[in-house]
Order: C-alpha cells, then sequence, then structure tokens
C-alpha cells in the first residue's frame, strides 16, 4: 500500500487523508486496523480511568473518543452495515455508497445538533397478538448514536452487574444458561425460582433518572429522549422511555437495571462478621441473573423471594418501572420454567435444560410457513431458504439437551416436505416423488436434495458444551484480549467440528 492510500494520524491525534482523493477512493483506501487499534486505546483509558473512580479522566477521554475522525468514520460504519442499514428514517436517506459514507463522516458533529423524530412502525410480537412499536431514527441520527455508544459502552460494561448478560459485548444467552445450571443442577442447590419480567422496559423508564445518571453529554442525550416520533403523518412527543431500535437504547436499559445484583448480595451473602459478597455463606442460597430486562433469582424459600421481589421493586421505581404481573412468577425447580427459549427443570434430582416448547413450536410454524410459500418454486430454492432457518435454531439450542428434539424437528420437515412434494405432483406414484425429491447415500436414505445442494437435517448437529464468560473479564481491557481470542477461536473450532460432522452424510 502506498502513501497516498494509508491513513495516519498527526500530532494532534486527528486522521489524516490525502485531499487529492475522491470521496468514494478516501473511504475505499482507509485502514480500519489503524482506525480501530486508536478507538481501542482509548476506550481501554475510558474503562482504567471509571475502574480508578476517576469520572473527570473518563469524561475528558469521552469527549477526546466523540471528536476524533475515526470514531466518526467507524459510527458510520456501524450503522451501514447492520440489519437496518436498508431502512431509512423520516428523511428516507441511506448511506448505500462510497461518497456517501465519507461525506456524512464528515458531516458529523455534535455541536448544535438537534435530533429528528424517529419513524414509528409496528412489528410483530413473538408468539402475541400484540403488536411491538419501533422508533427508526435517521442515519444521521443512528451514526450520532453510535458515536456516544462508544464513549458510553466502557463505563456502562465496567460498572455493570457481574450477572447480566443481555446486550453486553462478548455474553451471550448462552453464558446466562450456563449460569442457571451452575447454581441449580445439584442436590443441595435452591428449589425455588422467581421468574422477574419487567413491564414495558424500554417504554418507561424515567427521563429524569436517565439525565442524571447516564454520563454522557446531557444535551445530546436530551435531544435523542426528546426527539419525538411520527406516526401516520402525525407528531407525537415522548415522556418517558427509550425508543426500541436505538443504537444507544439497549446500553441506557442496562445501565437502569444494574444495581440489583450488588443490593441483593448485601442483603444475602454476608459473612459471620457483616461482610458482604462471599458465596460461601449465602445461607439463603440466593442468586441473581439477568438478561436484559428478564431474570431470574433463587432462594430456598418462598418468603425469601417474595422479600427479593419488593426490593427489586423497590430498585425499580425510581427509574419508572414496575414488574409485570402477568409474567413474575414464584415456581419449583421440580415443575420448571422457560428462559431465552429454553425450559429448565428437574427431572428425579437431575437438571436439565432442554429448547421450549413455544421455542419448538415457532421453529415448527417458520418451516411450515417457508415450505408453503415455496409450492411454485424450485426444490434448490426451498433448500436454500430452509437451510438457514434449520442452522441457526440448531446452533442456539446445541448446547442443551436438544439430540431428541432435533430428531422431531426433521421428523416434521420430512412430513410437511412429502406433503409439499405430493401437491406438487397429485398424478404421480409414492416411488416417483420420492426418486424424484429424495436420494440415497452410502449412510443415508431419504436425502432431500436436487443433486447440487441438500437439506440440512437438524440431527446431525453435535452437542457441545457452552463454557460460561469470566464474570471479570473487560472486553475493553487490553489484558483480556488473548481470554476472547482463545474463547472465539474454541467456538470456531467446534462449529467447523460440526460442520465436518455433517459433511459424513454429503452436505
Amino acid at each position: 500500500m502506498n502513501k497516498a492510500s494509508q491513513i495516519t494520524s498527526n500530532r494532534s491525534g486527528l486522521l489524516w487523508i490525502p485531499k487529492t482523493k475522491t470521496a468514494a477512493q478516501q473511504w475505499d483506501s482507509i485502514n480500519w486496523k489503524v482506525v480501530r487499534r486508536r478507538i481501542n486505546k482509548l476506550q481501554a483509558r475510558i474503562t482504567k480511568a471509571t475502574q480508578r473512580g476517576n469520572r473527570n479522566l473518563a469524561k475528558k477521554l469521552q469527549y477526546l473518543l466523540i471528536s476524533s475522525f475515526e470514531a466518526k468514520l467507524v459510527a458510520v460504519k456501524k450503522v451501514t452495515l447492520n440489519k437496518g442499514k436498508r431502512t431509512p428514517g423520516i428523511d428516507r436517506k441511506t448511506w448505500s455508497t462510497s461518497p456517501t459514507k465519507y461525506n456524512a463522516a464528515l458531516s458529523l458533529n455534535t455541536k448544535g445538533y438537534k435530533a429528528s423524530p424517529l419513524r414509528r412502525v409496528y412489528i410483530e410480537k413473538k408468539g402475541k397478538k400484540k403488536k411491538r412499536p419501533l422508533g427508526i431514527p435517521t442515519m444521521y441520527d443512528r451514526a450520532i448514536q453510535a458515536l456516544y455508544a462508544m464513549a458510553l459502552d466502557p463505563i456502562a460494561e465496567t460498572l455493570a452487574d457481574k450477572t447480566s448478560f443481555g446486550f453486553r459485548k462478548k455474553r451471550s444467552a448462552h453464558d446466562a444458561a450456563q449460569h442457571i445450571f451452575y447454581y441449580s443442577a445439584r442436590n443441595k442447590d435452591p428449589q425455588w425460582i422467581l421468574e422477574g419480567d419487567i413491564k414495558g422496559c424500554f417504554d418507561n423508564i424515567n427521563h429524569q433518572w436517565l439525565m442524571d445518571n447516564i454520563p454522557i453529554d446531557k444535551r445530546i442525550l436530551k435531544q435523542l429522549l426528546k426527539a419525538g416520533f411520527i406516526y401516520k403523518r402525525q407528531l407525537f412527543p415522548t415522556q418517558a422511555g427509550t425508543p426500541q431500535g436505538g443504537i444507544l437504547s439497549p446500553i441506557m436499559a442496562n445501565i437502569t437495571l444494574d444495581g440489583i445484583e450488588r443490593k441483593i448480595k448485601e442483603k444475602y451473602w454476608k459473612t459471620p462478621k457483616g461482610k458482604t459478597h462471599h458465596i460461601r455463606y449465602n445461607k439463603h442460597k440466593v442468586n441473581y441473573t439477568r438478561y436484559a430486562d428478564d431474570f431470574i433469582v433463587t432462594a430456598n424459600s418462598i418468603e425469601t423471594l417474595m422479600e427479593i421481589k419488593e426490593l427489586i421493586t423497590q430498585h425499580l421505581n425510581p427509574r419508572g418501572l414496575t414488574l409485570s404481573e402477568e409474567k413474575t412468577l414464584i415456581t419449583n425447580i421440580d415443575s420448571g420454567f422457560d428462559f431465552l427459549g429454553w425450559n429448565f427443570r428437574k427431572y428425579n434430582g437431575k437438571m436439565y435444560i432442554k429448547p421450549s416448547k413455544s421455542s419448538i413450536k415457532k421453529i415448527k410454524e417458520t418451516i411450515k410457513t417457508t415450505i408453503n410459500a415455496h409450492l411454485g418454486k424450485s426444490q434448490s430454492q426451498l433448500i436454500k431458504n430452509l437451510n438457514p432457518i434449520i442452522t441457526g435454531w440448531t446452533n442456539y439450542h446445541r448446547t442443551c439437551c436438544a439430540k431428541e428434539t432435533f430428531s422431531q424437528i426433521d421428523t416434521y420437515t420430512f412430513h410437511r416436505l412429502w406433503k409439499w412434494a405430493k401437491q406438487r405432483h397429485r398424478n404421480k406414484s409414492k416411488k416417483w416423488i420420492r426418486n424424484r425429491y429424495w436420494q440415497r447415500t452410502l449412510f443415508r436414505n431419504w436425502i432431500f436434495s436436487d443433486g447440487t445442494i441438500q437439506l440440512k437435517n437438524a440431527s446431525d448437529t453435535k452437542i457441545t458444551r457452552h463454557w460460561i464468560i469470566k464474570f471479570d473479564a473487560n472486553p475493553y481491557l487490553p489484558e483480556y484480549q488473548r481470554y476472547y481470542y482463545c474463547r472465539d477461536m474454541q467456538r470456531i473450532q467446534e462449529t467447523n467440528q460440526n460442520v465436518a460432522a455433517n459433511g459424513i452424510f454429503g452436505e
């Protein structure tokens, strides 16, 4: 790469790109490794300042990050690569070309910034007739949010509850499931479970609490919170909540809910000398796991869980939040409970995690709908659309006891495909239909394939154990980079082994 195509940093720390190039050439020639390295260094410094309790230094470093051209480039790249890159806001603009992306990064300016209203749409809510409101910002507003998210997330990550797993870098629902299994699997572990759900979390967070507690520029934050939304050409003000669909919203929601774990430990994890946060003296067997606005609390008695429910309610009230009475339940581990698409239950004293009935029902409905939509389309097109659905679902559930469920999904898929084939050829025999759409190999019969591509079998997915993340690991600190690298490589290796196992059967 010659000097003209390289991105360098001058003494002031700002990014410099030769002006002789066009905007398209300048965007395409960006060295993203250099850009991200500088941002990572600033985020690491913000994290360390937060750990030391030096809020003033963290605030200065945040300003330095937000003002840097590198951060503006990354913000634009982020909003033009995510799922909503083709979904415009009220201005109906998208950034799809290299010149528009580079010029957008040049135009990002927080001075005098005024947020545009959101475009309100409603999407289907999982398993319910009620629709979920979604606010779609303009591309410019999304980039501003991404810019401030880069400065806010290191602080939120450092101060977060250790057993919070939703909307956090390098953490997943599988970590939450393994944490629940860890403190519920043995015979001496707690038997009573509080299933918690916060009513309309994103829609009801108190704006004043956010203004007082979110450590970013208050003027920018007020613009984002009070932007309002447009629905059917009418402007509606926003008095509470954070917009679902905004980049900053998950981070602010996590900050709002953080602190519950600390309060629980201060009350129930006490040594004989009154010290807290020591699991050896957790005589009430109280444990806490949260993923986004859903949480699980265990205890050795219903009375203890009722106390904890009241404690959580007191924590949420100043934030404008309440618990959902319909979804907040106390159950016994022998009866089981659903969480994040899994069912957790003890059978004769042994703990099992299986795909929940609602999750199985949903994947079956998706498979059925997809197959019915391809009645007049080719077999290869049907396979191409079914394979990602089956792969995504099995990859999510492959860390639990799902082998029997995977076989059940295969059986269901086969019956739906047989019905699909018979509808296409009503006058043909069963033998003709089988030879037309199914093939045989040395290892398996009834392979749904057109000779070039074949359908994935859910039961070919290998069950693999998920190793829970270290609670103290911080993705913004350089000392944990090797840990995360090894963890990612292990996950890639398990995926490759799974693919190799499927390859035995001709995939």
